[in-house]
């Protein structure tokens, strides 16, 4: 009995843990859960100490609808995005631009989740005005103890910024958040890259990352700054793009 109780495959840890499967692959993937892994799969096995341990830390559950199940969609205007959603937004004006990332920032702070914004200079503060224009946030507060993080410039290669991205959200999980929020104004990271390409090769391998972590990604294309062929290529980095009314990604 005392193996079996060592040995917990992931639908039975979920079971223990009253979360779902995806969650217990998260937070043990993320180094929040101990696990061990076996055989030339490495299927996962949990001990039931290391559960126990985990649940009595007291880290969040996902969040619950309310039947008691863990919401799954995160809901900006007419859109409803799944977690670990990556969607493009196309904008052409510089009210477009904050017509769906404002709602999205501003949601995820009321509910005090981490709200990562990779923007710069005027983009920036247009998008850092518009937050403050709510009464219902504090934004400096916010920015003071964390929940919104303006991340920095950096020059880098599409390899290296998505190596920064995994450190920033491995560190974000040891706060056991049940949702992580990211707004990235493409224009303005575009000029830590190289090339045009080289933001698109990023953007396609950032959907892998996205898959590991419980967030939604919004991001944000001035079709002002950029031309057609790179609008074109941006789409097909983005499959979940293909699964939404492409008109409700139009500002």
């Amino acid at each position: 009995m005392s193996e079996l109780r060592d040995n917990y495959s992931t639908q039975r840890a979920a079971k223990y843990l009253d979360v779902s499967e995806a969650s217990v692959r998260r937070w043990s993937d993320a180094g929040l859960l101990h696990v061990k892994r076996s055989g030339r799969r490495q299927t996962r096995r949990f001990a039931e100490a290391d559960l126990r341990a985990f649940a009595e830390k007291g880290h969040p559950r996902a969040r619950q609808t309310k039947r008691g199940r863990p919401a799954e969609i995160v809901t900006v205007g007419n859109l409803s995005i799944p977690i670990h959603g990556h969607l493009p937004i196309f904008f052409e004006t510089d009210e477009g631009r904050l017509r769906l990332s404002v709602p999205f920032l501003r949601d995820g702070l009321r509910a005090g989740q981490p709200c990562f914004l990779y923007a710069f200079d005027a983009s920036r503060k247009a998008y850092l005005t518009a937050l403050q224009r709510d009464k219902s946030i504090d934004v400096d507060a916010a920015l003071r103890d964390g929940p919104l993080v303006l991340l920095p410039k950096i020059n880098t290669s599409s390899r290296g910024f998505l190596g920064r991205w995994e450190q920033v959200l491995l560190e974000a999980m040891t706060r056991g958040p049940e949702l992580i929020r990211i707004v990235g104004d493409m224009a303005t990271v575009r000029q830590m890259l190289e090339s045009d390409q080289d933001m698109v090769d990023f953007e396609a391998s950032f959907n892998v990352v996205a898959k590991r972590f419980p967030l939604v990604a919004l991001c944000q294309y001035d079709v002002r700054r950029f031309d057609g062929m790179t609008i074109f290529r941006g789409i097909k980095a983005h499959p979940d793009v293909f699964e939404s009314d492409l008109a409700d990604l139009l500002c």
